[in-house]
C-alpha cells in the first residue's frame, strides 16, 4: 500500500483487492475468495479500518468473490507511534491450466486492454493535487475482461497473460522475453490509444513515462488464429482492447515509434511518479552488479536455512 493511500483507506482497500484478483486471473484461474490483513499504528483511527474493508468489499460484491477471513493488528505490537495504516489483501483461485509467460511463441500477436491505473495512478494524482483523475481508476474493467475470457474458455487459447503493473509495459516486455526466449515488438501508437485520456494527460504533464508505470491493463499473447475471437469477446464485455504488437525470433523488446524501431529496455526503477521518486531517479547505480550478486547470495542462504529446518524437524 502506498504511504499516501494510508490516508485514503477506501481507495487503498479497493485497489489492493482488485490487484489481488488480477494476480489470480492472469494465471488463467478463477478467484474463489478474498482475505484481508490490516495493520494500524499506535494512534490509528478505527474508522480507517471500516473504510479499508468497505473498499475491499466493494470489489467483492461487484465480482461475486467473497471476503472470507482476515485479521487486524497493531504495527509492531503497539511499538509504532503515529496513525499510519498498512496491510494487504490476498485472493485464492482454482485453475485447470496455467497461462505461463514462457509459452509466448514466435508469430504470436500481443493484445492489450484499456487501462486507467490503480494505486499508483491514484497516488500520483493525490500527490500533485489532480484529484479528479482518481475517479478514473475506480473500475473493474480488467476483471470483466478476464471473466469474459474464462466464460468462453478462451484462456486456454492464450499463450501468456499478465497485468501491466509495477514497471509498466517495459518491465513486462523484458520479463516475458527473458522467460520465453523470444523478442517482443510493440507499436507505441496503439498502446497510447488504450491509456485513459485523463490519466495520460496527467502523466505527460508531469513528464512521467506512461510505459513505465502501472496501467492496470491486461496484456495477452495469443496465436494469430485466435486474435479476432479474443478481441471481440473482450469488446463485447464493454472493455476496449487492441492489437499492440507481435512476437518474433530474437531477444529483448523493441518499441516502434513513427515507423522506427527503438530499444524498449526497462529502466532501473519504474517511472518516478512522486516528487521523492523523481529525486531518487531511475538510473542504474554503479554497484548494480554487486547488488545482484548479494541478492543471489541472500536467496541461496535463505534456501539453505529452510532446508536445514525441514531436515531437522523431519527427523523428530
Amino acid at each position: 500500500m502506498a504511504f499516501i493511500l494510508s490516508d485514503f483507506p477506501f481507495l487503498a482497500g479497493f485497489h489492493v483487492a482488485r490487484a489481488s484478483l488480477r494476480d489470480v486471473y492472469v494465471m488463467g484461474s478463477r478467484p474463489l475468495a478474498l482475505l484481508s490483513d490490516i495493520h494500524v499504528a499506535d494512534d490509528g483511527d478505527v474508522a480507517k479500518i471500516f473504510d479499508h474493508v468497505a473498499g475491499i468489499t466493494a470489489v467483492s460484491e461487484l465480482t461475486d468473490v467473497p471476503l472470507v477471513t482476515g485479521s487486524t493488528l497493531r504495527i509492531g505490537g503497539d511499538m509504532v507511534i503515529g496513525d499510519r495504516m498498512t496491510g494487504g489483501v490476498g485472493a485464492v483461485g482454482v485453475a485447470s491450466a496455467m497461462t505461463a509467460r514462457e509459452r509466448a511463441d514466435i508469430g504470436d500477436v500481443i493484445l492489450m486492454t484499456e487501462g486507467a491505473g490503480g494505486g499508483t495512478i491514484s497516488t500520483t494524482a493525490l500527490y500533485y493535487g489532480m484529484h479528479d483523475v482518481v475517479n478514473e481508476t475506480i473500475n473493474i474493467k480488467f476483471l470483466q475482461a478476464c471473466e469474459a475470457l474464462l466464460e468462453k474458455d478462451l484462456d486456454k487459447k492464450v499463450h501468456a497473460m499478465t497485468d501491466v503493473t509495477n514497471g509498466g509495459v517495459r518491465g513486462d516486455a523484458r520479463e516475458i522475453s527473458r522467460t520465453a526466449g523470444v523478442k517482443l515488438v510493440f507499436e507505441e501508437e496503439n498502446m497510447r490509444g488504450l491509456v485513459n485520456p485523463r490519466v495520460l494527460g496527467m502523466l505527460e504533464s508531469l513528464n512521467i513515462d506512461y510505459l513505465g508505470v502501472s496501467l492496470d491493463s491486461l496484456l495477452l499473447i495469443v496465436p494469430p488464429e485466435h486474435e479476432q475471437e479474443i478481441l471481440e469477446t473482450v469488446q463485447n464485455a464493454g472493455v476496449d482492447i487492441a492489437t499492440v504488437g507481435y512476437v518474433e525470433k530474437g531477444q529483448g523488446a523493441e518499441l516502434v515509434i513513427d515507423g522506427q524501431r527503438r530499444d524498449f529496455t526497462p529502466r532501473f526503477r519504474e517511472s518516478a511518479y512522486t516528487p521523492i521518486k523523481k529525486m531518487v531517479g531511475d538510473t542504474t547505480p554503479d554497484d548494480f552488479e554487486a547488488m545482484c550478486k548479494a541478492i543471489d547470495r541472500a536467496a541461496e542462504e535463505a534456501i539453505s536455512k529452510k532446508r536445514h529446518i525441514v531436515e531437522m524437524l523431519g527427523k523428530q
